[in-house]
């Protein structure tokens, strides 16, 4: 079962400053801020990297909104800024969404178990909209 669709802004570094700017133009609430810095596991991250946003999430009165920041050293393209996260209650229907939204379109992340989710990918579909299709964990 498909839980939800958010807007999801992309940004070049500047993400903790647009979750303090949309907090306060938009009366929005911050729900959570995780930092590239606080995944498991990752010793080697480049300084530079490590208070980007990995994944905000904000209430706008009723409507959510996530964030992230690119990583240091990967390309950022002024279009790109914003995809659609969808959030899917199960694996197999992820699967599904994701095989239907690909047809057509380009893998830039294939479905896999993240530190976040047991199943997350991306995808641009066949009319240049970028998906990002993660499972609830359980």
């Amino acid at each position: 079962m498909i839980l939800g669709v958010f807007p999801y802004l992309v940004l070049n570094g500047n993400g903790q400053e647009a979750v303090k700017f949309y907090e306060h133009a938009l009366d929005a609430r911050v729900i959570s801020v995780q930092t590239f810095g606080d995944m498991p596991g990752k010793s080697d991250m480049p300084e530079e990297a490590k208070n980007r946003v990995l994944n905000a999430q904000l209430k706008v009165g009723d409507v959510h909104i996530m964030l992230s920041d690119n990583f240091p050293g990967n390309p950022y393209q002024l279009g790109d800024q914003v995809t659609i996260a969808i959030s899917i209650s199960d694996v197999e229907k992820s699967k599904e969404v994701f095989g239907k939204l690909e047809d057509g379109g380009k893998v830039i992340m294939p479905l896999q178990e993240t530190f976040w989710s047991p199943s997350y990918g991306q995808v641009t579909d066949k009319f240049g909209i970028t998906w990002q299709v993660s499972t609830e964990p359980k």
